[in-house]
């Protein structure tokens, strides 16, 4: 009697508020590549998935903390955080959310095939104190907890352990696996169908703890790689919105009545990475390795015009950096922001100092459906390093094919974005910059820059409770890798997101859609 009577509740409310709930349908360039929460740790992916599953602490609006799962948190311990949980709430499949289900999660998110290892790599274990309480106790003091598993989407133990999905598998590993086409979380939406590459299709989850801010029914995921075609959608009413607009076209996209552009800045850093512990490059001429050498980074980041990326091939609509991490996150230090400067013969003089005056050749992987422009960018990024002799090769892949050759290290030089977990520059530290090691340490770091003093800095950082000393310890870190240019900074990218003009929604600078705050009039 209940299931029958919650969806005449729903439409009831929206009677009472004068308000028609509509179906909703928005496009990316790229498609989500499973519905396993832990299986990929890329934003698209992650994003759509927190429509349906839900952290304990959750970033509201303006990116402040929320209680999500979790009504309340505290330290009470240096090294141990409680958690109290919001009663009453169900998973989408009918069982009950409970403190059994964080310490599977826990430990699902922590085992070998989980993408997001290192972000809970602090974690060592997770205890029920009753029902709806757990704690979490990190292996040191760590005060930004909270703001680290503000992503960590919370599954069901018995939904898990009956579809056989009790351990997570990388997407990246071939063959269909149990949660790749199911799902069920807590939250306002609940999926309905997923047909890989072509579109996912969610619906309203009558029995959400939450109070709904949106009028929506049906919502429709749609994967449209072409930017004339994705453009094409939305002038013509088939789709309500889309991300990202292609820079070229948001004019035109503005210019239509009917139609806006949502423009903001996003907090991901782009940068190119390398590869600096091969002794042989991957499949060039070229003998030995170059990269190893910082007066070879050194050179490319002089032959890298980042203000011609930024005005032709981005049409303004980037901020060029020389930091590893945004303004808006936690421990950036404006006096580390600038970059080297254009100079090609400086550059030169660099490569002849490095015994390579003739320049060598090198691949450079990017995807060219993953972050704005991002093929262009490496197109100009080629012709700008041939100018000094670097002959790059370059490969363009959609981002399935991208990623799975990124994180099999089968790279000598490629085109990636971070925006930390957390806010905070902890993250990058401990993921990007960290060598790789146990727990998830340096997990990202995939061209295996090394430096022992920013391992231990990265440690430091994390337990650190004094805010001026914590800053102290992350510029340490971040002055050490930018002298030796262990990864190469570009910019921070501007969202635009295009849609009709009748869709009202919130544009974070983490660059999440979150289902619940939109509103079709």
């Amino acid at each position: 009697m209940r299931r029958l009577l919650l969806p005449f509740a729903l439409a009831a409310s929206l009677l009472a508020s004068s308000v028609v709930a509509k179906p909703f349908i928005f496009a990316n360039q790229g498609d989500i590549r499973s519905m396993d929460p832990y299986a990929l740790n890329e934003a698209l992916t992650t994003n759509v998935l927190g429509n349906i599953y839900e952290p304990l602490v959750q970033r509201g609006r303006d990116l402040g903390l929320e209680p999500g799962l979790a009504l309340s948190w505290e330290a009470i311990a240096p090294t141990v955080w409680r958690f109290r949980l919001r009663p009453n709430v169900q998973f989408h499949d009918g069982s009950p959310f409970t403190a059994d289900d964080v310490v599977f999660s826990l430990q699902r998110v922590k085992a070998e095939g989980s993408d997001f290892r290192s972000t809970l790599a602090i974690v060592g274990e997770a205890r029920v104190v009753d029902p709806l309480t757990v704690d979490l106790v990190t292996t040191r003091p760590f005060p930004i907890l909270p703001n680290l598993i503000a992503n960590w989407l919370i599954m069901s133990r018995r939904w898990a352990d009956a579809i056989g999905a009790a351990n997570p598998v990388d997407v990246r590993r071939p063959g269909e696996h149990p949660a790749n086409r199911q799902a069920a979380g807590t939250g306002p939406f609940k999926l309905v169908s997923r047909d890989p590459g072509t579109r996912t299709v969610l619906e309203v989850n009558p029995a959400w703890w939450g109070t709904p801010e949106h009028n929506l029914t049906r919502v429709t995921f749609l994967p449209i790689a072409s930017d004339a075609t994705r453009v094409a959608a939305l002038l013509s009413g088939e789709i309500d919105m889309m991300e990202p607009v292609p820079l070229q076209d948001v004019a035109r996209i503005q210019a239509n009545s009917g139609f806006k552009v949502l423009q903001g800045p996003e907090l991901r850093t782009i940068f190119l990475g390398f590869d600096q512990w091969r002794d042989q490059l991957l499949g060039a001429s070229t003998s030995g390795n170059p990269l190893k050498d910082r007066r070879v980074r050194q050179a490319i980041a002089h032959a890298i015009d980042v203000d011609a990326i930024k005005t032709r091939t981005m049409r303004g609509a980037a901020v060029p950096t020389g930091s590893m991490v945004a303004p808006g996150i936690v421990g950036f230090d404006a006096g580390l922001n600038d970059r080297p400067a254009y100079d090609l013969e400086r550059a030169r003089t660099l490569l002849r100092e490095a015994g390579v005056a003739g320049g060598f050749e090198m691949g450079m992987n990017c995807p060219n459906d993953r972050y704005v422009n991002d093929e262009q960018i490496c197109q100009a990024v080629a012709a700008m390093l041939a100018r000094i002799g670097i002959r790059v090769r370059l490969q363009l892949d959609t981002r399935a094919i991208f990623f799975q050759k990124l994180y099999a290290r089968e790279v000598t030089s490629f085109l990636f974005g971070w925006t930390p977990a957390a806010l905070d520059s902890h993250n990058v530290l401990h993921a990007i910059l960290s060598t790789p090691g146990e727990g998830g340490r340096g997990q990202f770091n995939l061209g295996r820059w090394s430096n022992a003093r920013v391992d231990e800095l990265a440690v430091l950082a994390g337990s650190e409770l004094d805010l001026a000393k914590r800053q102290a310890l992350i510029s340490e870190a971040f002055t050490l890798h930018r002298d030796d240019l262990g990864h190469l900074p570009l910019h921070q990218q501007t969202l635009a997101w295009g849609m009709k003009a009748s869709v009202q929604l919130v544009q974070r600078a983490d660059n999440f859609l979150f289902l619940r705050w939109v509103r079709v009039e």
